[in-house]
C-alpha cells in the first residue's frame, strides 16, 4: 500500500506518463478521518469517472485548520495507508492547504471529483479546473454520512473519558 503513497513531485512524473498513454486522471480529495461508507462510495464512484484515481489527502495541520483543533482522530500517515489500501484508489498524495488548488495545478487531472455535499457550481476550485481544461464532477451517494456524526455517536455511547 505504501507504494501508492507518493509525493507531489513523484506524482507529477507519473501523471505525465499516464497522460501520454491516454489515461484519464481523476482527482478526489478530502480528510478521510474515521473512514466510513460515504467515503467508500465517493471514492468508488470517483474511480468510475476515469482510468486512474488520485486521492489528495489533507494532512493533519490542514485538518486542524479547516475542521477542528482536536482533529484528526487518525494521523496522516495512518490515514494515507488506509486510503491507499482501497481497491478504487491508485495513488495518494498529502497536501497541507485548506484547498486543493496546488495539487490540481501541479497534476491538472482531467476530472476533479467532489462529493455530493457540493454541486458542480459550488466546488471552490471549479474556475481553476476549467481554466486548465479539466472538468468538475460530483460523485458518491447522498451526503448523510459524516465523521463528525461518528465522533458524536462514540462520545454519546462511550463518554468523554
Amino acid at each position: 500500500m505504501k507504494s501508492k503513497i507518493k509525493s507531489l513531485q513523484q506524482l507529477k512524473k507519473i501523471v505525465k506518463l499516464l497522460k501520454l498513454q491516454g489515461r484519464t486522471i481523476v482527482l478526489a480529495n478530502g480528510c478521510f478521518d474515521l473512514l466510513h461508507v460515504g467515503h467508500i462510495r465517493y471514492l468508488e464512484a470517483s474511480k468510475k469517472l476515469g482510468d486512474v484515481l488520485i486521492v489528495a489527502l489533507n494532512n493533519d495541520r490542514s485538518i486542524r485548520m479547516i475542521k477542528d483543533p482536536l482533529r484528526p482522530i487518525i494521523k496522516q500517515k495512518a490515514r494515507a495507508e488506509i486510503v491507499a489500501s482501497l481497491a478504487a484508489v491508485d495513488y495518494v498524495v498529502l497536501f497541507g492547504e485548506a484547498r486543493v488548488d496546488r495539487v490540481l495545478m501541479a497534476l491538472q487531472p482531467a476530472i476533479q471529483s467532489k462529493g455530493t455535499d457540493y454541486t458542480v457550481t459550488s466546488v471552490p476550485e471549479k474556475d481553476l479546473v476549467t481554466a486548465y481544461g479539466g472538468r468538475v464532477a460530483i460523485a458518491g451517494d447522498k451526503k448523510d454520512h459524516a465523521t463528525k456524526d461518528l465522533i458524536k455517536t462514540i462520545i454519546q455511547k462511550y463518554g468523554k473519558g
